[in-house]
């Protein structure tokens, strides 16, 4: 005979509307509290929320927040992930501009990243949803929502920040890296240049996946000379300011600097989240990878920046990264084969990438309570 519960689980599917929206409202905390209150009937509940992610507004709501919290389990994950269908509905509300539930859409595909199978928004092609987007492609879409809905400038309910989990989990792949990294025929710009702007952002969440987008970019090391450039990515700004701090430099140190980086006010304020400088910094030591990029960066003299974080900041891992960057920048070249220097470089990493698998915090599901 089915519990309590498991009956209210029940009324998921039940045809009148405010049993359903009180079903959900009720069943909303289980989700994290006993989220295999869910996984009955080969997921049938799973299967209800997925219907009532279409249903009136505050249903869908709950819904979202409930499929949110029970994404962090493999079997739940896979069948959200893998469901054509349920993606498509998901972006249809995700680029409509009026949709309330924008964010709590944004969270879930967040989450639905984790999974291999959403690589295929590299090459999914849908309906082009105008005025949010000029593309047919899935991930230009989804990243016009994130560039032009910051602050909810797009959508009055949304900001839709957690995109940037999203784009961090894509960017592992070879072909994420590629996307970011490829100018798009729509609009004629670099994916990747879109984010960097949001190095400095107000909001945790934005800069913490622009981050770590930005550092699994910089993973591919034929980009490098493009994320260089000036007159392509400029990358080396928009991750060394938000590592700069207040502190004052010689005139000497100041004249070699990068334009952006020289004149900062008294009050410039470096990050105040510690994990994401010590993915600039990470970001940074791949850039090392090259003797060119190693080059270029004692050219505009990022050594008195990170010796200045190092001295300033009270945290082993960022004092740690800010000690790894400095031996490579530090290093003469001098007596040094190119083809051992590429190798000790390609070596870090190397090393990098397996350390940085499962630990990101961009790589947590996000839960809702």
């Amino acid at each position: 005979m089915p519990t309590e519960l498991e009956e209210l689980v029940e009324f998921l599917h039940h045809g009148n509307t405010q049993i359903r929206q009180i079903a959900c409202e009720n069943l909303l905390g289980y989700s994290t509290a006993q989220p295999s209150l869910f996984k009955r009937q080969q997921l049938l509940p799973v299967r209800d929320l997925k219907l009532l992610v279409r249903d009136y507004a505050p249903i869908a709501k709950n819904a979202l927040t409930i499929l949110i919290n029970l994404s962090a389990d493999e079997e739940v994950l896979a069948n959200l992930a893998e469901d054509d269908a349920f993606l498509e509905t998901l972006l249809a509300k995700v680029t409509n501009a009026k949709e309330p539930n924008a964010n709590e859409i944004s969270m879930l595909l967040a989450n639905l990243a984790k999974s291999d199978s959403l690589k295929r928004l590299l090459t999914l092609t849908r309906r082009v949803p105008k005025p949010v987007s000029e593309s047919a492609k899935a991930m230009d879409q989804l990243m016009d929502c994130f560039v032009k809905g910051a602050e909810g400038t797009l959508n009055n309910n949304a900001d839709y920040d957690y995109l940037s989990y999203l784009f961090a989990d894509i960017s592992k792949t070879e072909e994420g890296r590629k996307y970011f990294t490829t100018r798009q025929e729509y609009d004629s710009v670099v994916p990747i240049t879109k984010l960097t702007v949001f190095t400095e952002h107000k909001s945790d969440v934005r800069r913490k996946g622009v981050a770590s987008t930005i550092k699994n970019v910089a993973f591919d090391i034929p980009s490098h000379p493009m994320l260089f450039s000036e007159d392509e990515v400029n990358l080396l700004p928009y991750i060394l300011l938000p590592i700069t701090g207040p502190e004052e430099f010689t005139d000497e140190e100041t004249a070699a600097m990068l334009p952006d980086l020289q004149l900062l006010p008294p009050d410039k304020k470096r990050d105040s989240d510690e994990t994401i400088i010590t993915t600039h910094l990470e970001t940074l030591l791949l850039l090392t990878t090259t003797r060119e990029g190693r080059e270029k960066m004692r050219a505009v003299n990022v050594y008195p920046i990170i010796r200045e974080c190092h001295l300033h900041v009270d945290n082993e891992d960022v004092r740690e990264g800010c000690d790894r960057l400095v031996q490579v920048l530090m290093r003469k070249e001098e007596g040094e084969g190119d083809a051992e220097a590429e190798e000790m470089a390609k070596a870090r990493a190397q090393a990098m990438s397996e350390a940085q698998s499962g630990q990101d915090d961009d790589e947590k599901v996000v839960e809702v309570f």
